[in-house]
């Protein structure tokens, strides 16, 4: 039978980990500490055995006793009070031929030394050394004993037997081993309670979890359609998935990247501040217009940074053109309906009354008016859409009961593609409701709006002017800067940065200057493409 694999946690893998390399470090510093003990201990006691050696060769009675008949009867006690005072293992004094006149065993008084004295009798040397004796193995001292002349006439040898000295580092092997265990002890709960600290920072995912639920993450965020960027507390790109990149070339816009458009850090300061989102928001970024979505992404109550999806304002204009068209239909029928259920009311009076006069004089002025318009419009303006702009904006007027003319020389003969079109009626559009308002708010139903046009030449050239308040000198750059409005309420001071970026798209220009009417003037100035000069 096949046993399957244990599966370990992460949790547990961390701290058998940590615990392992806690126990292998703490064990081969014991070792370590352990080798060195040894060293220190042979060579402590070394140098003990060379100054226990030289206090008995300079004792004074035992160089005496040397002239003696018995020496060993003086030295054997001084021999002995000096080992046992210092802990040696043995004191023995041999004279020139190595026989020893004293030594703790006395069956060994008066036998020869088993090891050489030659380098303390021959070579006046003192030495230390490990060897193994009568006693054992030790580590040893000699030294030689001068008389008072100056001449050699034996030998001081003193010795710690190993078994001894392995006693003394037996006691500090064990007082390190003992302070090892305070370092594991240690090690084993501190590496639980980093395991567990990398457990909760990660959730509580395995790693095969945490791979699995990137890669979902990842392939989520790669198959958004809208461009979507996450931007830090320090407005720089983190990071953008891959219509994002598709859309800014992978190279204008880049990890690291610092966003620089005044409304849009605006926008992400508000965000960052108030954690709160931001939908549906136009904003200019790197010369293009997109509605853009802000949302804070949080981490233990702080925010970290926003995400932005932007969707350039040409694929929702591309995607909301017939809605577009409906709606302008649907207003200007709108329109048509309020004005027209108000005639038809004077109409009804009128017969009630018995009026039939002014009744017929009434319907043959609204007919001719309505014809006279159409007519001109259909005559005068080659492109259906920028016409149908046109007549929206005149019923719009009289809904908001102001004048509205168009220049009966305006003629407008060059056909446009649909984006051309679209991008047009954007610029007239905005334009002419701006006028409309201004107007409006300054004159009330005395407001009137001039629309003048012409394609003569190399360029399209609408000028529309109003009776408003007109814009100041110091205020004509202004007016063009992404926010700016003097109306209330929110997505307000986006129609004349939408006219900047239809204009832009055409490589046309968009002047200002005092109108005859008394208020503003706008003049748009846009070159045909070759493709569309006629006749030229």
């Amino acid at each position: 039978m096949l046993f399957k694999p244990v599966r370990l946690s992460l949790l547990t893998q961390i701290a058998l980990l940590l615990t392992i390399v806690v126990i292998i470090s703490t064990f081969l510093v014991s070792l370590l500490f352990s080798s060195m003990i040894d060293e220190m201990v042979e060579s402590y006691m070394g140098k003990q055995a060379m100054t226990v050696a030289k206090l008995a060769a300079q004792n004074e009675k035992i160089i005496d006793a040397f002239q003696e008949k018995n020496p060993t009867v003086t030295m054997q006690p001084i021999a002995e009070t000096i080992r046992k005072t210092t802990g040696a293992s043995y004191v023995t004094i041999v004279n020139t031929k190595g026989i020893r006149y004293t030594n703790p065993n006395p069956d060994s008084i008066g036998k020869h030394t088993a090891t050489s004295n030659d380098a303390s009798l021959l070579r006046e040397q003192s030495v230390i050394y490990k060897d193994t004796g009568i006693s054992g193995p030790a580590i040893k001292a000699k030294t030689p004993i001068w008389n008072e002349q100056g001449k050699v006439i034996g030998v001081s040898s003193v010795g710690f037997l190993l078994n001894d000295v392995e006693e003394q580092t037996d006691v500090y092997r064990t007082k390190i081993i003992q302070l090892a265990m305070i370092p594991l002890a240690i090690g084993a709960v501190g590496a639980m309670i980093i395991a567990r600290r990398i457990r909760k920072v990660i959730l509580g995912l395995e790693p095969e979890e945490i791979s699995s639920l990137f890669k979902e993450k990842e392939a989520t965020l790669e198959s958004i359609r809208d461009a979507t960027i996450v931007i830090n507390t320090q407005n720089q790109v983190s990071s953008m998935n891959r219509k994002a990149r598709l859309l800014f070339g992978g190279q204008t816009i880049q990890k690291g990247y610092v966003i620089k458009e005044k409304k849009l850090q605006t926008l992400l300061k508000e965000v960052l501040t108030f954690k709160e989102e931001r939908i549906n928001q136009p904003v200019v970024f790197e010369n293009q217009l997109f509605i853009a979505d802000l949302s804070p992404f949080l981490k233990n109550g702080q925010t970290e940074g926003v995400v932005l999806t932007a969707r350039p304002m040409s694929e929702v204009e591309k995607l909301t053109e017939e809605l577009s068209q409906m709606k302008a239909f649907s207003e200007n029928m709108r329109s048509q309906n309020h004005e027209f259920l108000n005639k038809l009311n004077t109409l009804y009076g009128l017969l009630r009354l018995g009026q039939y006069e002014r009744a017929m004089q009434l319907i043959s002025q609204e007919v001719q008016e309505r014809q006279d318009v159409i007519s001109f419009l259909v005559s005068s303006v080659a492109d259906p859409m920028i016409a149908a702009c046109l007549l929206g904006k005149l019923n719009r007027a009289k809904e908001q009961q102001v004048s509205l003319t168009i220049d009966e020389e305006s003629s407008l003969s060059l056909s446009l593609t649909a984006q051309e079109a679209q991008q047009m009626v954007s610029i007239i559009g905005n334009i002419i409701d701006n006028a409309l308002e201004a107007a409006r708010t300054e004159k009330g139903r005395e407001g009137k709006v001039s629309v003048s046009f012409t394609d003569f030449g190399k360029e399209i050239v609408f000028d529309i002017e109003d009776n408003g308040a007109g814009v100041p000198a110091h205020m004509e750059e202004r007016i063009f800067q992404e926010g700016y409005t003097t109306k209330t309420g929110e997505n307000h001071g986006i129609g004349l940065t939408i006219v900047q970026h239809a204009l832009q798209q055409l490589g046309g220009d968009l002047y200002l200057s005092k109108s005859q009417l008394g208020g503003t003037r706008f003049t748009i100035v846009v070159p045909k493409k070759e493709e569309f000069d006629g006749d030229d």
